[in-house]
């Protein structure tokens, strides 16, 4: 039984993970909004066993080879380990029939994540604060994660 729920839960976090990747991607298309530098974040990540988790500026940081691939390899880690996540917290009852609530109420949550650690470490402050327009950049990410929400569901789904 556990392992059918760990199992689900790789497949929601891959489905919702590319979801929100397909989302950047036409959202870059459609209105020009640039899509995620994965390769800062894998700077980011990369730059945490040498003892560095908050940067006044991760492009100025120095550069680390592979770290375009250890961003998106980071990206869909953390989509799996929510993806898990959900699955355990939800159980097997849930699994069984999924509702979209759920999974959306919890990857609108996981967007703390990213406001509370990963752009203050990245340099970029709390909830974006220090980027030209952090109020676009909070909607968009609860956007994004709205869209991965719905591929939580989805890949419940199948």
């Amino acid at each position: 039984m556990t392992d059918s729920i760990v199992m689900s839960g790789v497949v929601m976090g891959v489905v919702a993970t590319v979801a929100m990747d397909v989302w950047a991607q036409l959202l870059r298309a459609l209105a020009g909004v640039p899509a995620p530098n994965w390769a800062m974040v894998g700077r980011w990540v990369a730059h945490m066993p040498r003892g560095r988790l908050v940067h006044d500026d991760i492009g100025a940081a120095a550069p680390v080879p592979g770290e375009l691939a250890i961003g998106w390899l980071f990206h869909y880690a953390v989509g799996i380990v929510y993806g898990v996540a959900l699955a355990v917290i939800m159980g097997p009852a849930w699994l069984a029939t999924p509702t979209f609530i759920p999974a959306w109420i919890f990857a609108v949550l996981t967007v703390g994540f990213g406001w509370f650690v990963l752009h203050p470490g990245m340099g970029l402050g709390w909830a974006a604060s220090k980027t030209p327009n952090p109020w676009r950049a909070r909607g968009l990410g609860l956007a994004a994660h709205t869209v991965f929400g719905v591929g939580l569901w989805l890949g419940a789904l199948l």
